[in-house]
């Protein structure tokens, strides 16, 4: 490293032309070896006029490997044994038990002469004996039993000097090359070994020698090899009855098989995991019968969005419900109960459980859509609390839209409700969203009705004059129930009603039981695979996550996804569901998917996850079939709209009016009209500002459904009929 702070701090000028070809190398010779051990093994090419017999170890010092071993061995040996000798048969008993159980523990790690010493000194105590090796004397014993011997070896092979490939003389024989490794672990015995030279070219013990070559030129050390991590079994050395210098390739083994040689081979490979054998993905078999196995398993997947005039006591009304469901804890309760009331809004404390962010607790509005989990007795209920401010339409049509049922909450307080429901109130405009973007199911909170003295007038006037309305808008009567709770005290939400006045004329389900009794909607789960991104962020691993519902078909781990518009394949690494991980989702669900192998930028919001063989399609001009709404003004060709699609909303124009259809059997009335006026359906032709992911409604009905908005109003709903371009 001081060799690379040096580099960066110089001052590159003239003198240091050269310098760049050399930066970057951390040694200075060709074959990525340090000097030294090149030095050991290497004689100069440079002279030729040295010899092979200079390089040559005289034929009597050549040693065999056993009486080096032995040399090694014979004092541990001798110390073991006259210790052995000097104890009683008692002490041997307990010194021998010791000694195979601290072999059990500590394996070949530590030299048999150190085990005897701890154990004798701690008088055959083996836990005292074993702390101590392992805090302090095994580290200084190791430490310096390896160099003594490496030290030893070194000094054998500079004498010996490694033979170079040549003929050698026809009255001698060259011993093959050998490796001497300490006894103990494999870490040590691989670190402490000396390096081998293969003459055939092969790997090598330690590092790998270049083949030999005459050097020409600068181009003698263009490169450098690899450390190799093979290593050779041991052996004892023989001499090799040819004369010829070429030594055969010796078998090598990789570093699992050194570290656990002494274990038996396995008589079969062990499978992978179930998660980690899923590279390709399951087939489609599987996915069916693992969405049925869920299906038969689990609680029915459920998405409910609350929606609702401006302070009609939504978030209230739901927080109560998270509270007695055990969804929030009496301690984070009070905590709201005392912060709101610091800031003189006690009555919020409930609606503190969603709206969590400062600017929603100071205002007193909900502003964003807030996402939390509960579960009915036989739903697993995914909760999404729309604004109701008309300044936030846009946010509740992005929960709508990921939305099966819905919960419309309408203030029973005389006065608040005639706001929200007369013209201009967002408690029609959010019943004609929902119903434009596909839901079919509604609940209906009739909500203070403490502050009419649930009152069954009241009750019934409000029932009258909303069902008059959502028929129109296209809900059936046996698919609307009306419930007469309170949001703030609790009553009729999660248990039957208590209140006297209430049971003295209501006997009918609370809220939470019209919830469970919601029909989850069939699930488009064989159709290709759509996820619309709601949510990008950085996860706290590799790769990011985004967030959002899947529309069609199913994912799972180990898959790899297309991200239109922007074309880009991603892997998915992870699928989060609720809190837990899974290794697949169905459509209708929640989820965040963590996507790897992929730049962040590539997703947004509005993008969708698909298949790359099935693709979704990107358009930027659609025929479509739309019905107007109540407007102040006639839609005409030019007429600007903005464009809400799922988590989008682009700037269009109404190109074309191809024609006005009947309400009824759609037939056509006219062709090409000048204007479109209120409470009409009619064929038109859209350009989108810039391209969009999107199906027609006839391949997905939940892809194919978009908004048109004007002026801070809701003018028209729409279906995608044909895709031009």
């Amino acid at each position: 490293m001081s060799r690379h702070r040096q580099v960066r701090g110089m001052d590159f000028g003239e003198d240091y032309e050269g310098y760049y070809d050399v930066y970057g190398h951390s040694v200075e010779d060709d074959y990525c070896v340090s000097p030294s051990t090149a030095a050991q093994f290497l004689y100069p090419r440079g002279d030729k006029s040295q010899q092979l017999a200079a390089f040559m170890a005289e034929e009597g010092g050549i040693k065999e490997e056993d009486e080096e071993e032995e040399d090694i061995k014979e004092p541990e040996e001798k110390s073991l044994s006259q210790v052995r000798s000097q104890l009683s048969e008692t002490d041997q008993a307990k010194l021998l038990s010791c000694l195979e159980e601290m072999h059990n523990i500590l394996g070949d790690s530590q030299p048999e002469h150190v085990l005897i010493n701890a154990i004798i000194s701690h008088q055959f105590n083996l836990d005292q004996a074993l702390n101590t090796l392992l805090q302090s004397s095994s580290t200084s014993n190791v430490a310096t039993a390896l160099p003594q011997r490496q030290d030893r070896r070194q000094e054998r092979g500079s004498q010996r000097k490694m033979p170079v490939v040549q003929k050698a003389p026809s009255d001698r024989l060259l011993p093959k090359p050998v490796v001497v490794v300490p006894p103990g672990d494999a870490t040590a015995r691989i670190t402490n070994s000396v390096a081998m030279i293969n003459f055939s070219g092969q790997r090598t013990e330690g590092f790998e020698m270049p083949k030999k070559e005459t050097r020409s030129g600068s181009g003698s050390g263009s490169g450098s090899r690899p450390m190799s991590r093979e290593r050779t079994p041991d052996r004892t050395p023989e001499k090799s009855p040819e004369k010829t210098l070429e030594v055969p390739p010796r078998k090598t083994r990789t570093l699992e098989q050194a570290t656990d040689a002494s274990s038996p081979a396995p008589a079969s490979t062990p499978s992978l995991p179930k998660s980690a054998s899923k590279a390709k993905g399951l087939d489609k078999l599987d996915m069916e019968m693992e969405y049925e196995k869920r299906k038969a398993t689990k609680k029915q997947m459920l998405n409910l969005v609350v929606i609702g005039h401006v302070d009609a006591g939504k978030s209230t009304l739901m927080g109560h419900v998270l509270y007695k469901l055990g969804q929030v804890n009496q301690r984070t309760m009070h905590k709201y109960e005392q912060e709101s009331r610091k800031q003189g809004k006690s009555s919020f404390a409930f609606a503190w459980v969603l709206d969590e962010t400062p600017e929603e607790r100071q205002r007193g509005v909900t502003m964003d859509v807030a996402q939390t989990q509960f579960e009915t007795d036989t739903k697993s209920v995914t909760l999404l609390d729309a604004p109701g401010h008309k300044d936030f339409i846009p946010n509740m049509i992005t929960g709508a839209a990921s939305a099966d049922v819905a919960v419309l909450v309408v203030c029973a307080t005389r006065g608040e409700f005639e706001t929200g429901f007369e013209s201009g109130g967002q408690t029609r405009e959010h019943a004609l969203l929902v119903r434009s973007l596909g839901v079919s199911q509604l609940g209906v909170a009739v909500n203070k009705m403490d502050t009419v003295g649930w009152s069954q007038e009241r009750f019934d006037e409000i029932t009258r004059k909303l069902m008059q309305f959502l028929k129109q808008a296209g809900f059936k009567e046996k698919d609307v129930s009306f419930v007469p709770c309170s949001g703030l005290s609790g009553e009729n939400l999660v248990a039957a009603a208590t209140d006297p006045l209430l049971c003295s004329w209501y006997g009918g389900p609370s809220m939470l039981q019209v919830i469970d009794r919601f029909a989850a909607p069939q699930r488009p789960v064989d159709k290709p695979f759509r996820l619309v991104v709601s949510d990008v962020y950085k996860g706290m691993g590799s790769g990011f996550c985004v967030s959002g519902r899947i529309e069609a078909g199913s994912v799972q781990t180990g898959e790899k996804v297309l991200v239109m518009p922007t074309g880009d394949m991603a892997l998915v690494k992870a699928i989060q569901l609720q809190d837990d991980l899974v290794t697949c989702a169905f459509a209708g669900d929640h989820v965040i998917v963590t996507l790897f192998n992929i730049e962040m930028t590539s997703a947004a919001i509005g993008h969708v996850l698909c298949y790359a063989a099935q693709p979704i399609r990107v358009a930027s001009v659609i025929q479509a079939r739309i019905v107007v709404f109540n407007i102040d003004m006639p839609i005409t060709r030019g007429f600007p709209v903005v464009f809400h699609y799922q988590m989008l909303n682009e700037t269009a124009v109404i190109r074309k009016l191809i024609s006005q259809l009947h309400k009824s059997n759609g037939e056509v009335i006219k062709k090409r009209p000048r204007c479109l006026t209120k409470q009409s359906n009619a064929l038109i032709e859209l350009a989108i500002e810039r391209p969009i992911c999107m199906e027609l409604y006839k391949d997905n009905r939940d892809l194919g459904r978009f908004m048109l908005r004007y002026s801070g109003h809701t003018i028209a709903a729409g279906l995608v009929t044909e895709i031009i371009s």
